[in-house]
């Protein structure tokens, strides 16, 4: 049977006419802790189901899951300021959460505790062992129950509960949107466009200009709209091209030839195919400050990343130490059962590397002497990401890899921590996503992908092509 209280007091009705009500899950507050600021002038009511769950969550040994609880209380302690009682179960007004300051939108919480059973309402049992999705579920079906004719709209990415709560009777259950940049996974940007046939008969208007020691064929925009700095154009033919830089009215492309591109070499490494090649191309770029590699498992992202790297400190000197950067799995987030130094411990989620590194020195007299000797020379730190927040990381070559189980928040963090004299390059593959409330669309890598494209000191590459064996490409097809 449902909670009730000895005395329940008359809890406040929430009749907001030109806004609809969002009720909050938990899930949606750990993915994005600032979740309450996106539904712009309407209301969002946090159930105290879930405030219990976050409570319980920020105390938790999984670093990144209590980080986010932690920053998604902090929030909503600074909304509700010092609110009476009364004016936080009608909604406080949410500062930032819409442009026009007349329409804010308001967060309330909800006393579900105080719910009490009711024949009119079809309410779900809250002594199972989904106890809390139920309670929260039951304050969507209550608000709706006591707002007729609003708009009231459970947001969970729990796709379980949103499925009970259409078959307990609510109209409206959503999962969370507002971190979506696409609507098809396959829109996603690749880092180039290839054109059929020959690129410059599809070109109406094109003119040259001298931009330094650069020689550009400057495009207006209306033939090439969907241009972004470092975007790679080529035909199928022998025209080959980058996106020099983009203004208002025009697109600037600096030539390249297909030869330059597949002779180039980092530490004894040749690309196979034109999407490698592109990739080195971006990391070689004295002007692309974060490199974004995508594609899938065995297309040699993990192998350009390091290859470049050992290039580029011990051949070039532009850094001074190689930072490898990965989360671990949930199973094992804490990685201090494990013995020995930091380093050590992440060694067992960052043997790709050490794998790749065999492949670059398998070839010496003494390779294993060889992969030591590289290690100390370069630098080579191997660092979990649940650790690196708070840090500076300057004059370093960072790789963080397998982001595509990051959130967009996650990834900003990480971010937003590279200092002065570095270069980042993010891996991932959306085809291996073990984040059970993140999918390929919600994923932090597809967010960074669609808002750095036009950065014009970012570029974006999917690298196709499996080349590790047959074996490997028919898995990725069709297993």
């Amino acid at each position: 049977m449902p909670l009730t209280a000895a005395e329940t007091p008359e809890i406040t009705q929430l009749e907001p006419a030109h806004r609809k009500i969002y009720v909050l899950d938990t899930n949606v507050l750990l993915h994005d802790p600032t979740a309450i600021t996106a539904f712009a002038e309407h209301q969002v009511v946090i159930p105290m189901t879930v405030l219990e769950e976050l409570d319980h969550i920020k105390d938790r040994r999984d670093k990144s899951v209590s980080r986010e609880a932690r920053i998604a209380i902090q929030l909503i302690d600074k909304v509700v300021g010092n609110a009476s009682p009364q004016q936080i179960q009608k909604g406080v007004d949410i500062p930032g959460s819409n442009l026009d300051e007349n329409r804010l939108g308001a967060l309330a919480i909800f006393p579900d505790q105080l719910i009490a059973d009711d024949d009119e309402v079809p309410f779900l049992n809250t002594n199972e062992d989904q106890a809390n999705d139920n309670r929260i579920i039951n304050v969507a079906l209550r608000l709706s129950a006591d707002n007729p004719g609003a708009f009231v709209c459970l947001v969970t990415k729990d796709i379980n509960m949103r499925i009970k709560a259409k078959g307990s009777g609510l109209e409206h259950v959503e999962d969370y949107r507002h971190d979506r940049v696409l609507d098809d996974i396959d829109l996603l940007s690749t880092g180039y466009a290839c054109f059929t046939g020959d690129f410059w008969s599809s070109i109406q208007q094109v003119d040259t200009v001298r931009e330094e020691s650069l020689t550009l064929h400057r495009i207006p925009r209306s033939e090439l709209p969907d241009a972004y700095p470092n975007q790679f154009v080529y035909d199928e033919q022998a025209f080959i091209a980058y996106v020099d830089h983009v203004d208002e009215d025009y697109v600037y492309l600096a030539v390249d030839s297909r030869d330059h591109l597949m002779n180039q070499r980092f530490w004894g490494l040749a690309p196979r195919n034109l999407e490698q090649a592109m990739a080195m191309r971006l990391l070689d770029s004295e002007d692309v400050d974060m490199t974004v590699l995508t594609g899938p498992a065995g297309s040699g992202k993990t192998l350009l990343a390091l290859a470049y790297g050992l290039h580029a400190i011990l051949e070039q000197r532009k850094y001074n130490k190689l930072i490898v950067a990965r989360s671990t799995p949930p199973i094992a987030e804490e990685i201090g059962f494990l013995p020995g130094t930091e380093e050590e411990k992440m060694a067992p989620w960052l043997a790709a590397f050490d794998d790749n590194l065999e492949i670059l020195h398998g070839a010496d007299e003494c390779s294993n002497g060889s992969i030591e000797y590289v290690k100390e020379r370069a630098n080579i730190q191997f660092k979990s990401l649940n650790f690196m927040r708070g840090r500076s990381f300057n004059g370093a070559y960072i790789v963080i890899d397998e982001a595509q189980g990051l959130t967009q928040f996650q990834l900003k963090s990480i971010i937003s921590r590279v200092g002065a004299d570095s270069k980042l390059v993010v891996l991932g593959n959306l085809a291996q996503i073990d984040n059970k409330y993140i999918s390929p669309l919600t994923s932090g890598l597809t967010y960074l992908v669609e808002k750095v494209k036009n950065y014009p000191h970012a570029g974006v590459m999917h690298v196709n092509g499996i080349v590790r064996s047959r074996l490997a490409a028919f898995a990725e097809e069709n297993l």
